[in-house]
């Protein structure tokens, strides 16, 4: 194993990386869990979304700022700082009395996480060659696909069996033993300083945060707390805009901008961000849905739930590991396109779904999905990093991870909602198609309140009248709710087949191994002499 910079202990950075970035990502699902019991005893229903949002806006917000400011003063420093703030922050959402605190210090925690994510990916790309990041970056991104894979299961556990508390608490010992393993190992790091005095681009950080908070309020809360075409609606966008055209004049004149507009000129860059932009607008934003199909059309109980991304997770960890060791023998592009080609036939098959589709064969489809996933995901990551030098580490990680959480935020909203319109349109369909007067009555006063149709698939009984009556309304319901679902994963097709044209434009690079590198190092040395 080849250390990149002398006196960095690379076992020791490795465990502190892997436990930092595990709970990091951890923390993602296992909240989800407990927002129930949460819910109830702070009594915070109306705003609990914000619990999500706050740690969301925040996350995103931080990633472009703290990759260009670990390319100045060195990783070790803002590893160390989000670590702590992820500690402080999770240690005061266990202490939290009320829904308006736990917003607060999720917003708090969610500063921490942003650092932590790319920061983990940058300085594995500091330490190692090309060809051992293509092991490690495939292994890291397993690890984030077993973290959703375990987080459903923790979190149940911690509610049932303790306190909802420690969903937070967990992080804290955790947090501070990856901390004092990264001030060890990394303890001798080399920043990447290139001149005595540091241009921070004050101009930048504060014209981007509101753009992307003003952004995000307004995909989270459009439709729902405002209309899309109303004047609040205009302002938020605008104002959204407006901030984002002033930092990218002030990006191009900054002498040391957050976000380098010329990388765009790297076609690898350009296509491999417009590339997670897509994978994050297609599959993170369908994958929400799959867990209510379970529950609501195929019967998968509330605690069965929390397991029904398993699979996929499984399948993604398998091919990321798979997807680091083809890439040491295919380019770039063939990874990719053979992994959006399986994604794009995993949404397919998802869209084929029914009220006859059996559990299996849902989750069968979702394997397939998750193998088109777990090759892409690391892939973009090893080809960004590998086409900068190290002192540009950490602005490159930080953007392809920013253009992925934006693209993911997008698209979640957009899905949403793609699904409540197509369910008022099936609901209005099923309600003039029944037979039965009552029935009609009844499915007509629902399609104007879908949002306790869901509940209703869930808990059937809560409709009283005869069993006759309500097996027929429920089996309509059901009916308007699976059409509804093929609408969204045809729509999540449609940017993934997009990207399936990206994938085919990233032109004909791939990882150069190190006995390549090793040679035509002795190449050019021969030719010097």
């Amino acid at each position: 194993m080849e250390i990149q910079q002398k006196g960095i202990n690379t076992r020791i950075v490795l465990t502190g990386l892997i436990i930092g970035m595990f709970f990091s990502a951890l923390e993602q699902t296992v909240v989800g869990t407990a927002m129930p019991t949460i819910i109830s005893e702070l009594n915070g229903f109306k705003i609990f979304a914000w619990v999500t949002t706050a740690y969301m806006i925040t996350s995103t917000t931080i990633v472009p700022i703290v990759g260009k400011l670990s390319d100045l003063y060195g990783r070790r420093f803002l590893y160390l700082t989000g670590t702590i703030i992820f500690v402080i922050g999770s240690g005061l959402c266990a202490t939290a009395t009320s829904m308006e605190q736990l917003i607060i210090y999720r917003g708090l925690q969610g500063i921490g996480g942003g650092m932590i994510m790319p920061l983990s990916q940058t300085i594995v790309g500091d330490i190692f060659t090309a060809e051992q990041r293509a092991k490690w970056q495939g292994i890291f991104g397993a690890l984030f696909g077993l973290s959703s894979v375990i987080g459903p299961f923790l979190g149940g556990l911690i509610v049932d069996h303790i306190t909802w508390h420690w969903i937070f608490l967990i992080n804290v010992p955790f947090g501070l033993f990856s901390t004092f393993l990264i001030f060890t190992g990394l303890k001798h790091e080399n920043a990447h300083k290139t001149k005595e005095k540091v241009n921070i681009d004050y101009w930048g950080i504060v014209t981007l945060i509101p753009a992307i908070v003003l952004l995000l309020l307004g995909l989270t809360f459009g439709g729902d707390k405002f209309e899309w075409a109303s004047a609040k609606s205009y302002m938020i966008f605008g104002g959204s805009v407006l901030l984002l055209i002033l930092f990218a004049f002030i990006e191009r004149k900054a002498e040391e901008p957050i976000l380098d507009l010329s990388l765009f000129k790297n076609r690898i860059f350009a296509t491999m961000n417009g590339l997670g932009f897509l994978l994050g607008l297609g599959m993170f934003g369908a994958i929400m849905f799959v867990p209510m199909f379970m529950q609501g059309i195929l019967g998968v109980s509330p605690t069965q739930a929390g397991s029904t991304m398993t699979p996929m997770m499984i399948a993604m960890i398998a091919a990321s590991v798979l997807g680091g060791q083809l890439l040491l023998r295919l380019r770039y592009r063939t990874v990719l396109t053979m992994g959006m080609l399986i994604a794009s036939l995993g949404f397919y098959l998802m869209s084929t779904m029914g009220l006859d589709s059996s559990k299996f064969t849902a989750y069968a489809y979702m394997v397939v999905l998750g193998l088109g996933m777990g090759l892409v995901m690391p892939t973009l990551m090893i080809a960004i990093q590998n086409e900068f030098p190290k002192n540009k580490l950490g602005t490159v990680t930080s953007a392809s991870t920013f253009f992925r959480s934006i693209g993911g935020t997008i698209g979640i909203t957009i899905l949403n909602s793609v699904m409540n319109h197509s369910l008022e349109t099936n609901m209005a369909d099923v309600a003039d198609k029944a037979a039965n007067p009552m029935a009609h009555q009844a499915l007509k006063a629902l399609s104007e309140k879908t949002d306790v149709l869901f509940g209703l698939l869930i808990k059937p009984d809560v409709l009283k009248m005869p069993e006759e009556m309500k097996k027929l309304i429920i089996h309509s319901i059901q009916t308007a709710w699976s059409d509804s679902f093929t609408t969204v994963f045809l729509t999540g097709l449609v940017f993934i087949a997009v990207g399936i044209l990206v994938a085919l434009s990233v032109g004909k690079g791939r990882i150069k191994r190190d006995k390549e590198l090793n040679q035509e190092h002795t190449f050019s040395h021969e030719a010097a002499e």
